[in-house]
């Protein structure tokens, strides 16, 4: 009897930790979600509406033009960046994955940002790179510890989820990085216009408090990064 009780606790223990691994929320795919009671409303999900599988085709799991130079182009910083996720190839979606190449002119420079649902994994192409992320330094919050490495052609880097990391380029010639995320849609927070351009701003007296500026120099910033 002892033995049958031994069992059968065992076995109901078994299943409802099994359960436990399933009941947890699944990473976010969007940056915010906002709950609605209006059935009629505009529906977003966490990821993207998936295509009937039969009406699938080979071409959305295809894309091309990762072998020239970057589609959209931010001259302010000097680099160019193609950007192929789910929302150029559609095959990706639920997937968890995705990439870029960037191109950086000499001196360019990919600013401080971070990406929240994200590892990312940069491979040199060409040119050379100093790349590094920051990781705070826990329990002193007002400290950070740096790594960072110069890269060149065949390097491989890679930079955990939601850390502020940059890359820029300290050769004579462009750069090319490739870069493969864990995600679908890592997302993109360049950290200084984040700050400097929100809309509606942030207090001046909120930011030349937080950086210990003077409010002239919060205007400046905020004129650079609008």
């Amino acid at each position: 009897m002892g033995m049958s009780w031994l069992i059968a606790t065992l076995a109901i223990a078994a299943f409802f930790s099994s359960q436990l691994v399933y009941a947890y929320d699944l990473n976010p795919l969007q940056d915010i979600c906002v709950g609605v009671q209006d059935s009629n409303s505009s529906v977003f999900v966490n990821g993207q509406f998936c295509k009937d599988p039969k009406l699938a085709k080979s071409d959305d799991f295809f894309a091309s033009g990762l072998n020239v130079r970057g589609n959209i182009a931010l001259p302010k910083w000097g680099y160019s960046v193609t950007i192929l996720d789910v929302n150029t190839m559609p095959g990706l979606n639920t997937l968890g994955i995705s990439i870029s190449r960037a191109d950086l002119e000499p001196k360019g420079l990919v600013p401080f940002h971070t990406h929240p649902r994200a590892t990312e994994l940069i491979t040199i192409l060409e040119g050379t790179i100093y790349a590094g992320f920051l990781l705070p330094d826990f329990p002193n919050i007002f400290k950070s510890h740096l790594f960072s490495k110069i890269l060149n052609p065949g390097d491989v880097f890679v930079i955990p989820q939601g850390l502020i990391h940059f890359l820029y380029n300290v050769g004579h010639k462009n750069a090319t990085v490739l870069a493969s995320f864990n995600s679908q849609r890592p997302g993109f927070v360049m950290i200084p216009s984040e700050i400097f351009a929100s809309d509606p701003p942030i207090l001046d007296d909120v930011l030349a408090k937080g950086f210990q500026l003077d409010k002239k120099v919060i205007k400046q910033l905020r004129k650079k990064f609008s």
